[in-house]
């Protein structure tokens, strides 16, 4: 049986859950923006009216508000956007299990099995946009297809509330023509480098010699070759399911520039606490280091180095950070951005095979208080202790992070 796969995008999700908080935004040129004071001044989402002006998800706030004189600035209660993502789902749940979300507004069902009781694909689409449009005020755009990228693909096509199919017979005609950037796995850098060899559709790297492809691209040249040939059989994850973490990072931009190395310190010592949470909780250990420092021209740049000891420590973390950040940064500018990431995960409880250079007994004894620290925090709550340096007035805006799901693209 050919598969049956959806995917489905909450139109303008952030902007039309504010309007439906704020009647008086409704029908309005309305964008989500984070903070300008906070550094975060930029376009998260925009409603439809603002679209039609060319305010675009990405822009600066104040280049959102050249584009449109009227525009209504309105900050991001992600609070909200998770309850309304959580009960779009629930609707989802009643015609498959087989759910996997990307990011808060979009997911994929695969209802392969479900057009028994709910008739096919394009039937189920439309019960599910007419369901949450009802039930929740919102629309959202399908797309119907045989797999997961052309799924993703068709409910860009038509927006908003719309439901899009693409078959393997009509495929080619429908989605050949469109720019090579449209297409899932083709990011900024990849759109690029393919423009440099004349490939600028979807059907133009379809037609291209795979073994060219991987040469250019490595294995992700043939993955590219496949998706644009409607060969991707990669299965929509289950519902709730967890893909196993490859890192596990934090970042911030900080709300003024850090001039001096102990700013730095605050920040990444910081940034390094939610990471040691996550690899406990996750049972794992890095076994290195990875820092980016964005400096105030903009300019990123990106380190990593290994760490003696698998960790999970937060000050371990940070420590390691913040040496390879002296090691290497020259202050020839000041730091406007610090992302902590711990990489080449392993399995925490693995055995570990010391040197004669490893100091174990000062890793041990750091782990023996960080378990003290993690029992204090789960009883008292998360701010219950922590460094004593961290009293300082860091530079980290006081946000939640929103933590996006990415597919985990799960293969037969």
């Amino acid at each position: 049986m050919e598969r049956v796969i959806l995917h489905s995008d909450i139109n303008n999700c952030y902007a039309s859950i504010e309007c439906l908080y704020d009647e008086t935004l409704r029908g309005k040129a309305v964008a989500v923006a984070g903070s300008v004071e906070a550094r975060h001044g930029i376009v998260l989402a925009k409603s439809e009216q603002a679209k039609r002006y060319g305010v675009k998800t990405g822009d600066p706030v104040w280049q959102a508000q050249r584009k449109c004189r009227d525009l209504i600035i309105v900050p991001p209660h992600f609070d909200r956007y998770m309850q309304y993502s959580e009960s779009v789902r629930d609707i989802y749940r009643r015609y498959t299990d087989e759910i996997e979300p990307f990011g808060l507004d979009e997911a994929w069902l695969d209802v392969t099995g479900s057009q028994g009781l709910f008739g096919n694909g394009v039937q189920i689409a439309n019960d599910i946009r007419a369901h949450i449009t009802k039930e929740l005020g919102l629309t959202v755009s399908v797309g119907v297809s045989f797999n997961k990228v052309f799924a993703k693909l068709g409910s860009d096509m038509k927006k908003p509330d719309a439901v899009t199919e693409i078959t393997k017979r009509d495929f080619r005609e429908k989605i050949w023509n469109l720019p090579a950037a449209d297409m899932l796995g083709c990011g900024r850098a990849t759109v690029q480098t393919l423009e440099k060899y004349g490939i600028h559709t979807i059907g133009q790297l379809a037609a291209c010699d795979v073994r060219f492809l991987k040469t250019v691209f490595g294995k992700g040249g043939e993955e590219l070759w496949r998706y644009a040939n409607g060969l991707d059989v990669s299965r929509v994850c289950p519902d709730g399911f967890s893909p196993v973490s490859k890192s596990i990072g934090h970042g911030a931009t900080c709300v003024r520039d850090l001039q001096t190395p102990r700013e730095v310190w605050l920040v990444m010592l910081s940034l390094s606490q939610e990471i040691g949470r996550r690899l406990f909780a996750e049972h794992l250990a890095a076994t290195a280091v990875q820092i980016s420092v964005k400096n105030n021209a903009l300019f990123v740049r990106q380190y990593q180095h290994p760490l003696p000891l698998p960790t999970q420590s937060a000050f371990e973390l940070a420590q390691s950070a913040f040496s390879l950040f002296q090691s290497v940064y020259r202050w020839e500018l000041p730091v406007r951005a610090v992302t902590v990431r711990a990489i080449s995960l392993t399995d925490a409880a693995a055995p570990v095979q010391t040197d004669l250079f490893s100091d174990f007994a000062r890793h041990e004894q750091q782990e023996k208080l960080d378990t003290a620290v993690r029992i204090i925090r789960k009883r008292y709550g998360k701010n219950s202790i922590f460094n004593a340096c961290l009293l300082c007035e860091t530079a980290i805006p006081h946000t939640a992070p929103e933590h996006a799901v990415l597919p985990g693209m799960m293969y037969k």
